[in-house]
């Protein structure tokens, strides 16, 4: 079992910067890829990022494509959000998942085991 602790949200103006961790419990984080979704009120949940159990590799949605990077510290059990150069349409609760598929993309929230509660991103115009 993993549990997945998101922290970092809050209100920004357009064209700020924010960064989210996910802390997770348990010996086996490092073996995890990890994702971030996203869901804005009324829409489905989608991908931001991910990011393979080693560093390695990292994915993103064509909508942060350059403005926001995925990164983890295994030692430390935490995944991090860098999110750059922030917009009104990125707005939406951000939410950690872990996988126990350690490679791969993973853009489709069904291939997660394990989700956090969420954390708010506000982005003022």
């Amino acid at each position: 079992q993993v549990q997945l602790v998101e922290s970092g949200g809050g209100l920004v103006q357009a064209g700020g910067s924010l960064r989210l961790s996910c802390a997770a419990s348990g010996r086996t984080f490092s073996t995890y890829r990890m994702g971030w979704f996203r869901q804005a009120p009324g829409k489905e949940r989608e991908f931001v990022a991910a990011i393979t159990w080693s560093g390695g590799n990292s994915y993103y949605a064509d909508s942060v494509k350059g403005r926001f990077t995925i990164s983890r510290d295994n030692a430390k059990n935490t995944v991090y959000l860098q999110m750059n150069s922030l917009k009104p349409e990125d707005t939406a609760i951000y939410y950690c998942a872990a996988d126990r598929q350690p490679y791969g993309s993973g853009r489709e929230p069904r291939e997660y085991n394990y989700w956090g509660q969420g954390t708010q991103v506000t982005v003022s115009s």
